[in-house]
């Protein structure tokens, strides 16, 4: 069957029937977060080890270019690190996405989180020793980075081997709203944490913390390719595989699409610094620029509370093209904006409709793939996340340059508005999807 036509999700999960105590919610439940994947015990271990994680690994994130830069004082510095990040993590992630179809899974995620663990001790022991080296970070970086490749499409495949397919876009919600906000968390309690006991122990922080990881993998079931599908290697061939598949199958590839929509083209952080210096000087420049960043993950934290609203809608095309076309207007909005404050309120409903284009985009990538494929379709999904925004970044700075901040924004905005509706009404395949 070709899944761009289906109504169904192929072996979605341990049970299709209702979740346990599943029923009508009332009053505000029925807007609240949308908690039912929590009452399966396997999928309740696998979250709560990322609330842990989320902070933590955002700990590293900020303190990796503040010790590259106390070390070299240069900024190009600090991006040369980013890059040197950047290609081990896309290489592994789609390496990672056939390993993750060809082994256990459990046993994957245990072997990568060990990997991740150890490169963060490995951050703190040069951190203590006071090396002083960026050859040794990026290094380090770079490892960290191979390895979370490798462990994306694995952790994010099992989920549909965990949950029923009617409860994953509740699941998926429910892990963007810890992923978002560690992201608003992390680098607030790095900023403080920073002067009162250094990096070396902020370095160590993360690595107890991935600690937890370890102790929730262990307990999650065994997770090997599922009976009948034979042994598989984990090659070229098997990569090259997941991208025919992507091809033949409309829906999985329009839901690539319209994320590379949204975030190529809409994605405007790049331009954050100038319309914090310029347009929104008058409010000051540290505040503007803190609010302009802060403002999406809180966004998508508050869609992810409010995930009832929306985690029960069964056409999830629909639900995508709808997310997508609100983001660009919200994005458009903000380019049009001259009050701070107004900007902030756009990039926050961006950020709402972020969350909801997540959920949805990963619900139909877990349910419009069979198990034997859902690997290497998370694999492609990391590598497009990871690679969109910063394909943004270089198309928002060169359009700021060309036409001005304020106008690339909204430009960009009402671009993503009209490529979504023209690919939704070109290409009915989104369209016609739902569970």
């Amino acid at each position: 069957m070709d899944t761009s036509e289906s109504s169904t999700a192929p072996e979605a999960g341990p049970d299709d029937g209702p979740s346990p105590q599943d029923g009508p919610r009332r009053g505000w439940r029925r807007w609240a977060m949308d908690t039912r994947p929590l009452r399966r015990p396997a999928y309740r271990r696998l979250w709560s080890s990322t609330i842990v994680t989320a902070v933590g690994s955002q700990l590293t994130a900020v303190a990796v270019p503040k010790q590259i830069y106390d070390i070299t004082g240069s900024s190009a510095w600090v991006g040369y690190a980013s890059l040197a990040g950047l290609l081990p993590m896309v290489l592994f992630a789609l390496w990672g996405g056939a390993v993750a179809d060809a082994m256990d899974r459990r046993r994957l995620l245990l072997i990568t989180n060990t990997g991740i663990a150890v490169t963060s001790v490995l951050f703190w022991l040069q951190a203590a020793a006071g090396l002083d080296s960026v050859p040794v970070l990026m290094v380090l970086l770079a490892a960290q980075q191979a390895f979370f490749g490798l462990n994306a499409p694995a952790r994010n495949a099992s989920i549909a081997r965990l949950v029923p397919a009617t409860e994953l876009a509740a699941a998926n919600a429910l892990g963007s709203t810890v992923m978002q906000t560690g992201l608003v968390a992390g680098p607030l309690l790095a900023g403080a944490l920073i002067p009162v006991i250094g990096l070396p122990e902020l370095y160590l922080i993360d690595a107890l913390a991935l600690c937890v990881t370890l102790w929730a993998v262990v307990r999650l079931p065994a997770l090997p390719p599922l009976a009948g599908a034979g042994a598989r290697r984990a090659g070229v061939r098997e990569i090259a595989e997941g991208f025919r598949y992507i091809s033949r199958h409309k829906v999985l590839l329009l839901s690539f699409l319209a994320d590379v929509i949204a975030m190529v083209f809409g994605m405007p952080r790049a331009l954050f610094p100038q319309l914090a210096a310029e347009t929104y000087a008058s409010y000051g420049e540290g505040l503007a620029l803190g609010l302009l960043f802060a403002a999406i993950p809180i966004g998508a934290v508050l869609g992810g509370l409010f995930s009832g609203t929306f985690s029960r809608a069964r056409r999830h095309g629909w639900m995508v093209i709808g997310a997508v076309v609100a983001w660009g207007a919200a994005i458009a909005g903000f380019g049009l904006s001259g009050s701070l404050w107004v900007a902030v309120v756009f990039l926050a409903a961006a950020g709402v409709a972020d969350m909801v284009s997540m959920v949805f985009r990963g619900a139909i990538l877990l349910s419009a793939a069979t198990d034997e494929m859902r690997g290497r379709m998370q694999g492609v999904f990391t590598v497009v996340v990871a690679g969109g925004p910063r394909l943004a970044d270089v198309l928002h700075g060169t359009a700021g340059a060309a036409f001005g901040p304020r106008a690339a924004v909204a430009g960009g905005g009402l671009l993503v508005v009209a490529l979504m509706l023209g690919l939704a009404a070109a290409v009915p395949a989104l369209r016609r999807y739902r569970i």
